[in-house]
């Protein structure tokens, strides 16, 4: 079976909206967990606008699954993550000012960069894994920067699966053969969701984890909302 690593970015989001603790984000992650995931991703960024710093270091207590921590690395990132020493870092190029995640890297202009930083967290055995596009170029870069996986940038199949193109799934599954053949784990987001999600996990040759967050969120409102609509007319009957 595919992992599933949730992202909770969402919640922090929420929360912060009005300055307190409601979601209460270390609650939330213990029921995720108890509901059956087996992973939880954050993706703590500069300005702090959804996931704290603080936040992963609190999770790395709770965290009874795999704690996956996303993330450019720049000092600050790489300095907390060697602190919280997660299960498994993924390396992001955002820049500052992204909204979120929108490309993968280039493994083989910034190889050099990636097998220093990844070399940094591998002696501490965090598992690192490199955010790509399905290109077989910046596959078979990614092996050779020491990486123990990537993972893929879903957002294009999910926009060709909405279209309808189903074809529009070749590419990662090319990038996903390749992968294995070097060596490399595959991991899987953005945009996933309960629409496209089996498709691409029925196509997908050993692929090991998906991480999906907004998605799931949004999903989760719609899909609960009937409940606790009722849950309030009960009361207020």
């Amino acid at each position: 079976m595919t992992k599933l690593s949730v992202n909770v970015n969402k919640i922090a989001t929420l929360r912060n909206s009005r300055g307190g603790n409601v979601p209460n984000l270390l609650k939330v992650v213990a029921d995720i967990e108890e509901f059956g995931a087996q992973g939880i991703t954050i993706h703590p960024r500069p300005d702090e606008r959804h996931i704290k710093y603080e936040d992963a270091r609190k999770l790395k207590k709770i965290v009874t699954t795999e704690l996956n921590i996303e993330g450019n690395p720049i000092d600050k990132f790489i300095d907390l993550v060697l602190e919280v020493q997660p299960a498994q870092v993924t390396l992001v190029p955002d820049s500052v000012n992204a909204i979120t995640s929108n490309a993968g890297w280039d493994t083989i202009t910034h190889k050099d960069f990636l097998k220093e930083i990844i070399g940094i967290f591998k002696e501490k055995n965090i598992r690192t894994s490199i955010f790509v596009d399905p290109e077989i170029s910046m596959i078979t870069g990614a092996a050779k920067t020491g990486a123990d996986r990537i993972e893929l940038y879903t957002e294009e199949y999910a926009k060709s699966y909405e279209a309808g193109n189903k074809l529009g799934i070749q590419p990662f599954i090319d990038a996903a053969i390749a992968a294995h053949e070097l060596g490399l784990g595959i991991n899987a987001g953005h945009d996933l969701s309960l629409n496209n999600i089996k498709y691409f996990k029925d196509n997908i040759p050993n692929l090991l984890e998906v991480s999906i967050g907004h998605a799931l969120i949004c999903e989760s409102l719609y899909l609960g909302l009937e409940n606790v609509i009722n849950m309030y007319l009960h009361k207020l009957r």
